[in-house]
């Protein structure tokens, strides 16, 4: 009989030579299990892991760690997200497994923590700043269910700055990505310079998301519905590809694309039509950028996005690049004001 244990973890990782191994590991970031799901060796390892977990000292980080891992709050959480954190974990339980939760309620336990980010970021700002959310989000956790009484891990601001808001895709590079390109990147362009949504919701699309006027999807991140009218550019890219998968978008073996597969393909592509320094998440801030100079308001750009009113004000002043294309038409409609107020001055007379 097949038993199926709790919060195993199966990685499989591409070797040098090409091929493909699967492990497994008691949980993410837990250790890795020896032998085959089921194998006498498999299961003595499962449960030695667990044992050894269960005997972790109490009233030491690492206790409110193990207790998070096995918690609805991170259960719950998207099997990318479940994996990001658990990386995250295992850098914690190294380097603080065995601090001391009274020292946590200590003000100058904050010293010790941001030192520790702030190392990690003199190699890594971006995973710095992510192990940082990670440790506060546990402890916040913690704090809620009364397993600790403080922590000092509020805030602490960003060592990354991944504010892009001058990287947009102008027409031109548009045009030149799809002269040079391959062709199965022309569709994941246009999708996202004319949709605004993020790369993962796009690689996800199903064909059957699109009835020849409009685009619909749920956003993985807001859990929002959104329906976006098609564009007739868009509209063209569309008809002309092929339907070889029930996903919209597939690589050059009709199959649907891996997120790191699809990024690294993507960004060849580009630096091969000599775009450099635009990414395919550009194309999410591209398409505000181009909505807002054509005069969109923010609700019709929130319809676009996903977004509530609020986070579209937001993400306009974080994307939108101070186009040249913006300051004319500010200038013009200046103008067109100006030369209105001063006919209605002169009686009509220019």
């Amino acid at each position: 009989m097949r038993v199926q244990l709790k919060g195993v973890k199966q990685v499989t990782k591409v070797l040098a030579d090409g091929s493909t191994r699967t492990y497994w590991y008691a949980w993410v970031g837990g250790p890795r299990l020896e032998g085959k799901p089921n194998s006498p060796e498999f299961n003595a390892s499962y449960q030695a892991a667990v044992s050894a977990n269960l005997r972790r000292p109490t009233g030491t980080l690492q206790s409110i760690l193990s207790q998070y891992q096995q918690s609805l709050a991170f259960t719950n959480l998207r099997s990318s997200t479940r994996v990001g954190y658990g990386q995250h974990i295992v850098r914690i339980e190294r380097d603080f497994g065995d601090f001391p939760l009274v020292a946590l309620s200590d003000p100058k336990s904050r010293d010790v923590f941001l030192k520790w980010r702030d190392k990690i970021g003199q190699t890594s700002p971006r995973s710095a700043d992510f192990s940082w959310t990670v440790l506060k989000a546990i402890l916040n956790w913690a704090k809620d269910r009364g397993l600790v009484t403080e922590h000092h891990c509020h805030r602490g601001g960003r060592l990354y700055d991944g504010d892009r808001s001058d990287n947009v895709w102008l027409p031109e590079d548009e045009a030149n990505f799809l002269a040079k390109a391959p062709k199965r990147f022309h569709l994941p362009l246009l999708l996202g310079i004319y949709t605004g949504q993020r790369e993962g919701d796009l690689l996800r699309l199903p064909g059957s998301s699109y009835d020849s006027e409009f685009i619909r999807l749920r956003q993985s991140k807001t859990n929002m519905n959104v329906t976006i009218p098609v564009a007739t550019k868009l509209k063209v890219a569309l008809a002309e590809t092929p339907r070889v998968s029930p996903i919209m978008l597939v690589d050059s073996f009709g199959r649907p694309w891996k997120t790191n597969s699809f990024s690294r393909g993507f960004h060849e592509a580009a630096v091969k039509a000599g775009i450099t320094g635009l990414t395919f998440h550009d194309t999410r801030g591209s398409c505000v950028t181009r909505l807002a100079i054509v005069g969109c308001t923010v609700p019709e750009i929130a319809t676009i996005t996903g977004h509530s009113l609020k986070d579209a004000a937001r993400i306009i002043d974080k994307y939108l690049s101070r186009d040249v294309a913006l300051a004319r038409a500010a200038i013009a409609k200046l103008e067109t004001r100006t030369s209105l107020e001063t006919k209605q001055e002169t009686g009509g007379k220019s």
